[in-house]
């Protein structure tokens, strides 16, 4: 799979390196411009990078979502966009599917990776789930990244489940904060 990640951060870097060990390609978006960016995937400018995509992780802080996609609009349409970010303390919703919708309507949205920390993606626990929501068209390729990252992969519905997904973000941050800040943790089912 051809996978452009937007941002070059914790998330956005682990995953992507995750990716590319599994086989996948992976460019990196970024408004710094060309480079080198983790794992030595190229860092193109956003537009570039999403040219030939896939796949698009959105991992961004999530208060920029709409700039950073707003003027890709039309280069998103078609493309599985997973939602990886987190608008802590901003609007109404955590996630940016208004926002993806909004810039890109023909986008197939899915909502992943923003429930648990990097380190996670990093180095999965044994046994660990990702939940994750995803238009029906988008689902096979997030289960395919998911399980590429070494997690197991629990899909709770088509994109209107994004909140579902969200509400796992606060249970996430107060198992960290009992666990003395230990990031390093995820979940299991159980059946």
């Amino acid at each position: 799979m051809r996978i452009a990640v937007i941002g070059t951060g914790h998330i956005g870097g682990t995953l992507g390196q995750r990716w590319q060990a599994a086989g996948h390609a992976v460019v990196y978006g970024s408004r710094q411009g060309a480079g080198e960016g983790p794992g030595g995937a190229p860092v193109l400018p956003a537009g570039d990078a999403l040219a030939g995509a896939d796949a698009v992780l959105l991992a961004v802080p999530g208060r920029a979502v709409a700039d950073v996609i707003g003027p890709h609009g039309a280069a998103l349409a078609g493309k599985i966009v997973i939602d990886a970010t987190n608008n802590i303390g901003g609007q109404a919703a955590v996630n940016a599917q208004a926002a993806v919708a909004a810039a890109a309507p023909g986008a197939r949205y899915a909502r992943a990776f923003n429930t648990l920390g990097w380190e996670n993606f990093a180095d999965p626990p044994a046994g660990a789930i990702l939940v994750f929501a995803a238009d029906p068209e988008a689902q096979a390729a997030v289960e395919e990244l998911v399980t590429a990252v070494g997690l197991e992969p629990v899909c709770v519905g088509g994109a209107d489940a994004s909140g579902t997904v969200d509400s796992l973000l606060p249970l996430w941050f107060a198992l960290v904060k009992q666990h003395g800040g230990n990031r390093r943790l995820a979940l299991r089912v159980a059946e």
